[in-house]
């Protein structure tokens, strides 16, 4: 795979995970002319894509974006691609990772997106366990490009599209050449200082797990309600901004300067107002997006053991007060009774274990792991 090849207009995409994020990318990267193979674990998805040609895209991307494989077998989608996408639930990361490692080729880069808290950290451990000798290039997005909802397989509808989204590589001396092949598709990625930028970018931390664990009577009521409309009360959304301040303290004992989720909400969406809740109802990408009728949703699930927790973690390494994280984290575990910790990510399966700030600061911008 020469440099050549990558870098020009007709880049060969994998995308792994054929659910919303999945189906709206992949067939819009189809759209603007590229070549996409879709892999994902259900067949039933695969088949109806698979038996249309592509996938019928509608709302803020319009048109019907054929792909060229659509297949349950990752291997052959991985094969000779360029950029691979991993568009799929951060719980899945790591099976992921497991599940690509002996099919990876020199000169790849592998995208995350999005990374969650940590994405790009967890795949690197990985492949490292599975002593994958391939020279690949990891990155991850702080958040889906999108807010998108595919109806049933082969049909998606992209709702919005963010103005700006920040993207870095591990190693972080990776960034702008990765950030110049994806743009190539997509404009709006920028690059971000590292890794650690985008994680603790994550805004599905701050107003997925809380939001829906205030919202518990109404969630349970079997009504019908709105998530952001409805469950982002001005308490609510005072809280969510309370729990945000420690966010953007764990930045800082890293020496990084991130948006604060007002800023966050400006700056991806042009929403603005003088609290939290008044800014998501200026966002008019949110306007359709319903309110959940259960707490096992990925809002808990996975919002929490790769979001919440990881970041509670990188806070207490740094001497930093994390309480409403901790709080959120407990109640999301009493509520749901699972234990979301354990099977989080933390400083060993993010390979940060033992290493001092300065350390870890190295090894993201380096890839160059400490020395025992």
């Amino acid at each position: 795979m020469s440099e050549q090849t990558i870098t020009d207009s007709m880049l060969t995409w994998a995308v792994i995970g054929g659910g919303n994020g999945g189906q709206s990318l992949s067939g819009h990267l189809a759209l603007m002319g590229f070549t996409v193979r879709l892999y994902d674990i259900f067949p039933q998805t695969i088949e109806a894509i698979h038996s249309a040609g592509g996938i019928q895209v509608d709302g803020a991307v319009n048109g019907f974006g054929k792909i060229e494989l659509a297949t349950t077998d990752i291997a052959q989608a991985v094969d000779g691609a360029d950029i691979i996408m991993i568009v799929a639930p951060a719980i899945a990361h790591r099976d992921i990772a497991l599940n690509c490692a002996p099919h990876l080729a020199d000169g790849q880069i592998i995208f995350i997106h999005p990374g969650a808290t940590g994405g790009a950290l967890e795949f690197s451990q990985v492949l490292l366990d599975q002593q994958c000798d391939k020279s690949i290039t990891l990155a991850e997005a702080e958040s889906l490009l999108y807010t998108c909802r595919s109806q049933k397989p082969g049909h998606t509808t992209i709702f919005g599209i963010k103005n700006e989204l920040m993207v870095a590589a591990l190693p972080a001396t990776e960034t702008r050449r990765v950030v110049k092949l994806l743009n190539t598709a997509f404009p709006q990625m920028y690059a971000g200082a590292n890794v650690l930028a985008t994680s603790l970018g994550n805004a599905n931390a701050m107003m997925h797990p809380a939001p829906t664990l205030l919202n518990t009577s109404l969630i349970e009521s079997g009504n019908d309600w709105l998530y952001y409309w409805d469950g982002i009360t001005p308490s609510i959304g005072a809280f969510v901004e309370a729990l945000d301040v420690e966010r953007l303290a764990v930045a800082s004992a890293f020496g990084l300067k991130i948006p604060g989720i007002l800023q966050w909400y400006q700056v991806h969406y042009g929403a603005e107002g003088a609290t939290l809740s008044a800014t998501v109802k200026q966002n008019q990408a949110y306007a359709e997006v319903q309110g959940q009728k259960t707490l096992y949703t990925r809002y808990l699930l996975e919002d929490i053991p790769t979001g919440l927790v990881p970041m509670a973690y990188l806070g207490q390494m740094a001497g930093v007060e994390v309480a409403r994280m901790e709080t959120v984290i407990k109640l999301g575990e009493f509520l749901t009774g699972q234990d979301l910790t354990t099977a989080g990510r933390n400083m060993e399966n993010l390979g940060l274990a033992g290493m001092t700030i300065p350390q870890i600061l190295e090894y993201i911008e380096t890839g160059v792991r400490p020395i025992d």
